[in-house]
């Protein structure tokens, strides 16, 4: 199987790591991975921010890297959101569209597309709290919101379940939103950052030693939450967990 492989901007600039064991992961499942050396960003900053008309240049850039391929895998929910559901501000033509609908999120792909259960070289003796950022959660349907009684379901910790060791710890609110929202971060800074503290503590509170998520900017924003707050607390993304990342 081939795949496109997307690397969000503040992955690259930020967390190299996390693109890294993206590609080991994929690799170690069996996929053929190609990265396109002109990617840039998918346009999300810009349409979030409500300037859907300066995000024409990279929409269409990103249909462009990735027209030929027939899976397109991102380690991030709110860029596979973007993708999916608002790459509006160039063309629809059935090329757009094509591209659009074969964009996931790395988590949806292992457990959708690939159908993966087991990572048999993955080990992680630690408890961990699980964060499932809004637009992966309620964009993109990963797991049942837990305000609705019908039967819960969770792809990222039907994952993380297979890993050895792994001790899953749930917070009192766990769907609640770090505070990190991209340019409300910004905007809003001082409810943004009450947010992501109150999210961290209840982490803790719940006996977390790490916050895993398939959203490494939710994990950033916390990140710096939790290292103002003095928690000790501790941050990776799935893909580095599922991967058998220990460092």
């Amino acid at each position: 199987m081939k795949v496109g492989l997307f690397i969000p901007c503040y992955v690259d600039a930020f967390f190299p790591e996390v693109g890294i064991a993206t590609l080991e992961l994929l690799e170690r499942l069996g996929c053929e991975v190609d990265y396109p050396l002109h990617q840039t960003c998918c346009g999300q900053p810009m349409a979030n921010s409500g300037c859907e008309e300066d995000a024409r240049g990279a929409e269409a850039l990103f249909v462009r890297n990735f027209a030929a391929h027939d899976f397109i895998v991102t380690p991030s929910g709110s860029c596979a959101h973007h993708v999916r559901k608002h790459l509006t501000a160039i063309e629809q033509t059935p090329e757009v569209a094509r591209v659009r609908a074969r964009t996931w999120e790395l988590v949806e792909f292992l457990h959708d597309v690939l159908e993966v259960r087991e990572f048999p070289w993955a080990a992680f003796p630690h408890k961990v709290g699980l964060h499932i950022g809004c637009a992966t959660l309620r964009g993109l349907n990963e797991a049942q919101c837990s305000e609705i009684g019908s039967p819960q379901w969770n792809k990222p910790r039907a994952l993380l379940e297979s890993v050895r060791g792994i001790q899953l710890v749930a917070p009192q609110r766990p769907d609640e939103c770090c505070g990190f929202g991209g340019s409300f971060s910004v905007f809003e800074e001082p409810v943004s950052g009450r947010m992501g503290h109150d999210k961290v503590a209840d982490h803790r509170g719940a006996g977390a030693d790490y916050i895993v998520s398939p959203d490494m900017s939710c994990l950033m924003h916390q990140k710096g939450c939790a290292e103002r707050a003095g928690l000790p607390l501790q941050f990776r993304h799935i893909a580095q967990i599922l991967n058998g990342d220990h460092s």
